[in-house]
């Protein structure tokens, strides 16, 4: 790392350790204002900031207020995250920031001992799994969380064959598999400027996790259906649904902000599906949304979530959230489960799903949701796959989780309205 690198990481990790906006939307903003750093500046910054997040309770241990000393929490970064040698280094230090990485090394022993530390997870959210969970399962979680994350792509079957796809990207030297479960899947161990690449400005590949595009596979929407995404954000599961119908039927995909629903329409141009027809809502109350009561042979929801099973992705997320955002979401999750429930049709299925670990988000809901809902009964997600030829059974529910499965950790349950 060259100085000025260190700098800017500094000057990024100041504002990023506030943990006031997302972490790659600080990034984001940040290299827009300085449009001249080049592609090798922006790897090393974006890096070291991320391995400042996974390994921020152990800086956090030996830095107080990190935020305010950033400039030492990227050199804790380096050494801690980024396995950098202290020797390699020494141009870059005065004498105290080398008396504070010694110790830092030092204490390498003292932050196995606490879970926290060993776990890199906040003690809200260890209070909150242990609810659940023990020791031993709680730092397993916390570690497969912490590594990054491989880049899940799905082909599009409009438009080609996933094995076509596949001997492509690795005709042209990258490193790609087939996913195990998804059949549309494939998984690069490297991350690449894929939307760059051809195949994806034709449409014929997307960026989404495996287990997203599980999700897509247990509504299991067929041509010339109606269809709801009910939380449809960006839309990718909506593009996987349009392509599973052949681009036949109707989607409406439904969302709150404007803004995601701007985003899902050039997707869709460049899917080729026509399908799809994105509509904003003020909430899941919204009037509008009654039309279609009764109506839907398949409804998916994404449900608004702590997003605790994103965070290879997103390891700011555990300190964004908190017990009480939680338990706010608790309570819209039962609402738009609820709102939701009344479009399905006679014999009509249901998912809920989300990207938490948390049974409160989870099971607690599905299983309340059954209870108040007696016309509605649980499919078995086992079961719908094997019939699907996946070969994955983690049970009634589906439950995906990165250390098991290299998935981000998502949760569903398909519910079908009794005939």
């Amino acid at each position: 790392m060259t100085p000025t690198q260190l700098d800017h990481t500094a000057a990024v990790l100041a504002d990023m350790l506030t943990f006031k906006q997302p972490a790659d939307a600080v990034l984001s903003a940040y290299f827009r204002e300085h449009k001249k750093l080049g592609r090798q500046d922006r790897h090393e910054i974006a890096e070291t900031a991320f391995a400042a997040l996974r390994h921020f309770q152990k800086i956090s241990a030996a830095l107080r207020r990190p935020h305010v000393q950033p400039r030492k929490a990227a050199l804790a970064a380096l050494v801690l995250g980024r396995s950098v040698n202290i020797g390699k280094i020494q141009d870059l230090l005065d004498d105290e920031e080398k008396a504070f990485l010694s110790n830092l090394k030092a204490r390498k022993n003292e932050f196995s001992d606490g879970l926290s530390t060993a776990a890199e997870l906040p003690e809200w959210l260890i209070d909150q799994l242990r609810a659940h969970f023990d020791d031993a399962e709680i730092l397993r979680f916390g570690r497969s969380v912490n590594q990054a994350a491989p880049l899940d792509i799905r082909v599009n079957t409009l438009n080609l064959k996933r094995d076509k796809a596949l001997a492509q990207l690795q005709a042209e030297g990258m490193a790609a598999e087939a996913t195990p479960y998804s059949p549309w899947g494939i998984r690069l161990q490297e991350k690449i400027a894929l939307n760059k690449h051809p195949l994806f400005l034709d449409g014929s590949l997307e960026v989404q996790d495996e287990g997203s595009q599980l999700l897509a596979l247990l509504l299991g929407a067929k041509r010339g259906e109606i269809v709801v995404d009910f939380c449809a954000g960006a839309g990718g599961k909506t593009l996987a649904i349009g392509a599973q119908m052949a681009n036949k039927g109707r989607i409406y995909a439904f969302d709150i902000a404007e803004k995601r629903l701007a985003n899902l329409k050039p997707r869709m141009t460049r899917a080729g599906l026509t399908n799809i027809h994105p509509e904003r809502i003020g909430s899941e109350h919204d009037p509008r949304i009654a039309r279609l009561n009764g109506k839907a042979d398949r409804v998916l929801v994404d449900a608004p979530c702590s997003g605790l099973g994103t965070l290879r992705r997103n390891p700011d997320l555990k300190y964004r959230q908190s017990a009480e955002t939680v338990a706010n979401l608790l309570q819209q999750q039962h609402s738009i489960l609820d709102a939701a429930s009344k479009l399905v049709k006679d014999g009509g299925r249901l998912v809920y799903a989300t990207c938490s670990v948390l049974p409160e988000e989870n099971e607690l809901q599905a299983e309340r949701f059954l209870v108040e809902h007696p016309e509605f009964e649980l499919l078995d997600c086992g079961e719908l796959l094997a019939a699907l030829k996946v070969d994955l059974n983690t049970g009634k529910y589906l439950r995906l989780d990165s250390a098991a499965h290299q998935t981000d950790g998502f949760f569903a349950a398909v519910f079908q309205r009794k005939a």
